[in-house]
């Protein structure tokens, strides 16, 4: 296999600033010292006969004479006086003489002249390194990358799951492989497509499956790369990237974040003339400028769909929106084998149960419980992937990586078996629970000195109120325990208490399931669609009153469900405390021996 040398291009600058450093050594290194002395001490030492030979020039007067050493002669240079009998002395003491006429252009050429070149060279080096293009620092420049058509080899068949997003955009693939079906009916593509979706679920590889599928150039940039310190560069980003799109049209344009420059105009507490709006600004003025029969596509993504602007959403723009949510259970499957094609699987590997076991999970998850996975296998030194590390990796994913190594004393070992035990069998007893899979008092990731791990049987949508409180009676079975087997209880509910809180409050003032008052929603203003973001603390829109009464209806909910899980609780205390000091033993039971012990006892 031969190698290839590495090429050493020739440049002007190199040569210039190896003769620069030459001059400089030769300068100051390799020409003679010159003792500088007054013109008083020339004629002094001129009249003590000791000045051997002297070169005079314009301003100058250079020689040899015997300075400080009588044997040894000196270099030395004077500033020149006029002296209309130097001559005569220099020929009364027998001093060999001479002029010299000087070079002013080899003077200029090394005492300015090449500094300013040299200088020149180096600031237009530096500018070529910090960004190629006609602008200054190519801050103009779009910084969108460009993937050839045969640089992307994503296709639908990389895409598990999304059938409806694919379908939707099945027209745009369509349109680019054969414009000539639409246009000859007169139809019109829609000019953007806004995938729209939680974080991870694929928006970004979708957009790539499109533009692999329609072998186009597709150009990706983010919505934080139009936007600068620099006031317009924004928008010249924008002409510029709309300017080569066209040039390799058809083509596809794809903003990630599209929030970032998109966001709603008129928001901003500085003013509505910052940058960002007239970025926003000219992106609305060049999506109505360019047509769609030209081959240009523009697609975008989101997460945060409520905080665009209404000027990019209207018909026209962005008027195609596509909805890339998380993944079914079908899909969940889908997904999973996807990623596991170049890993080596153990036969027991089962995706239907794996995909069970993660509702809510997106396609980035999905990926990285793979990957998880097929890491724990190494650590292992397994030669293949088997169950029990795509179960430890969901594991790992939802509550952390196990620390066995952390010392727990014997006190709270106890309460933390008896919380995880008095969620598992209050979970057994209430109709609506999902079974569970897993007790355990290991501690995990940052907090979790234990957990109970369910596993659906199904994906779910909507929750009833007689679930919602199932799933309340559930949440309060850990202190419950705590309080009966201790008569104490511990810090460790307190994100129990907070999630309980939260859906009773949700109960009351968003869902209407208080009897007491009615039919009603007192909480208008919501968080993100896709993000989970803290609520907002907006004004209340209703009385003092009402609001006693939603604190005591909450209150009342969350009574409720604690007396019922103590009544649960209370019937199966010789159970608990079975239970209670297996695990104790054991620091992990599944779910089918938790069952079984269930079974014995009853």
């Amino acid at each position: 296999m031969k190698t290839k040398k590495k090429k050493i291009q020739f440049s002007f600058w190199y040569l210039l600033f190896a003769l620069w450093a030459l001059l400089l050594i030769n300068s100051y290194f390799m020409a003679p010292r010159e003792v500088k002395i007054t013109y008083s001490q020339f004629k002094e030492l001129l009249a003590q006969e000791r000045v051997k030979e002297v070169i005079i020039d314009k301003e100058k007067i250079k020689g040899k004479a015997l300075i400080s050493d009588e044997r040894k002669e000196q270099a030395f240079v004077t500033i020149r006086v006029e002296d209309p009998d130097l001559v005569k002395e220099l020929h009364q003491h027998e001093v060999t003489f001479s002029g010299r006429r000087e070079n002013i252009f080899l003077k200029n050429l090394f005492s300015w002249i090449i500094p300013m070149l040299l200088f020149v060279g180096i600031w237009v080096f530096l500018m070529r390194r910090m960004g190629k293009g006609p602008e200054f620092m190519s801050v103009g420049r779009s910084k969108a990358k460009i993937y050839a058509e045969d640089q992307l080899d994503v296709t639908f068949d990389d895409v598990a799951d999304l059938y409806e997003a694919k379908e939707e955009i099945q027209e745009i693939v369509e349109f680019l492989k054969n414009p000539d079906k639409f246009t000859h009916l007169g139809g019109k593509l829609p000019k953007g497509a806004l995938l729209v979706g939680p974080p991870g679920c694929g928006k970004t590889l979708l957009a790539k499956a499109v533009a692999g599928e329609a072998k186009v150039p597709f150009f990706s940039i983010s919505g934080s790369e139009f936007v600068e310190m620099f006031v317009g560069v924004g928008a010249s980003r924008v002409r510029d990237l709309f300017a080569r799109a066209l040039e390799k049209a058809p083509c596809i344009i794809f903003i990630d974040e599209l929030d970032a420059l998109g966001k709603a105009r008129g928001i901003n507490p500085i003013g509505g003339h910052d940058e960002r709006e007239q970025t926003l600004n000219q992106l609305l003025v060049e999506m109505d400028g360019f047509d769609t029969k030209k081959g240009v596509i523009l697609m975008a993504a989101t997460n945060r769909p409520e905080i665009l602007d209404a000027a990019l959403l209207r018909a026209g723009r962005f008027d195609r929106h596509i909805l890339v949510d998380r993944p079914d259970i079908k899909g969940r499957e889908a997904i999973l084998m996807v990623h596991a094609k170049g890993v080596k699987l153990a036969d027991d590997v089962d995706f239907k149960a794996l995909a069970g076991m993660t509702p809510g999970f997106a396609g980035a998850d999905l990926a990285n419980i793979v990957n998880e996975a097929a890491l724990l296998a190494a650590r292992r030194v397994k030669e293949v992937v088997g169950m029990a590390e795509m179960e430890e990796a969901i594991e790992r994913i939802i509550a952390g990586p196990e620390k066995k190594t952390r010392v727990i004393n014997k006190q709270e070992r106890q309460i933390v078996a008896y919380h995880e035990v008095g969620h598992a069998l209050v979970a057994l007893s209430v109709p609506t629970a999902d079974p569970v899979q897993k007790i355990s008092i290991i501690p995990r990731g940052i907090a979790a000195l234990g957990y109970t791990l369910q596993r659906p049987t199904e994906d779910r949508y909507l929750m009833t109120k007689s679930e919602l409180i199932d799933k309340l009676t559930l949440l309060l079975g850990g202190r419950v325990a705590e309080e009966l087997a201790f008569n104490e209880v511990s810090t460790g509910a307190q994100n129990d208490l907070v999630k309980a809180t939260d859906i009773a409050r949700s109960m009351v003032k968003e869902y209407g399931m208080s009897e007491k008052l009615g039919l009603v929603a007192f909480e208008r203003e919501r968080q993100s669609l896709y993000l989970q973001l803290p609520q907002s603390t907006s004004s209340k829109e209703y009385s003092e009153e009402t609001s006693r009464e939603i604190d005591s209806e909450i209150s009342r909910i969350i009574e409720e469900a604690h007396r019922r899980a103590k009544e649960i609780l209370t019937e199966k205390r010789g159970l608990l405390d079975k239970v209670a000091n297996i695990l104790l033993e054991k620091e992990v039971i599944e779910g089918e021996e938790f069952k079984r012990l269930v079974s014995e006892t009853a």
